[in-house]
């Protein structure tokens, strides 16, 4: 099978190395064109895996930036708080649009947890809140990484796969037509 005997990762087949084509053909009972259709089939399946991971690897880059921002702004909101001084921010109220803001003392922030859903926490369930988001952020993406990671080497190993059948072939046609009598 799969190079270190690995025959999935989190739903993802592993792809065996071919190492002998006649046997690879023999022993799952196909012909080179339906060994190569299923191989083919298979690689597709890969591909539509991938897009998916690197769409859900785009979504937590975009969101690991944000919630650290969200983290900085909880830590300034308490530091200023401590100073006893204001803070002056600048918003966008609507694209191109901004306004400024003088943001006064305040125990308490809000924050958008996504589905038209915002909630009031103190500033230091926020910041427990938000450290534990970025800590899982991170960890799947390391997973996420690693996933593609596996996923590649499988569509490199299929890859060789359909073409070592393709050549197995080409070059079993050749014996064969050099066996066959010339008219």
């Amino acid at each position: 099978m799969a190079a270190s005997g690995v025959t999935e990762r989190r739903g993802i087949p592993a792809a065996a190395f071919v190492e002998d084509v006649q046997s690879y053909l023999n022993e799952s009972a196909l012909d080179v064109n339906s060994a190569l259709a299923f191989l083919q089939e298979r690689l597709q399946q890969y591909r539509v895996v991938e897009m998916k991971l690197l769409a859900q690897q785009r979504d937590l880059q975009a969101k690991i930036p944000d919630i650290e921002k969200c983290l900085d702004i909880v830590a300034t909101l308490q530091a200023k708080k401590d100073s006893g001084e204001a803070l002056i921010a600048d918003f966008e109220v609507s694209e191109g649009i901004y306004s400024r803001a003088r943001i006064e003392e305040s125990d308490s922030v809000c924050l958008w947890l996504g589905a038209n859903v915002m909630l009031e926490y103190s500033c230091e369930e926020a910041t427990i809140l938000l450290k534990r988001n970025l800590e899982n952020a991170k960890a799947s993406l390391e997973v996420l990484v690693a996933d593609l990671q596996f996923l590649r080497d499988q569509v490199t190993i299929t890859q060789v796969t359909i073409a070592r059948v393709y050549n197995w072939d080409v070059h079993q046609r050749k014996l064969r037509q050099a066996a066959s009598p010339k008219e």
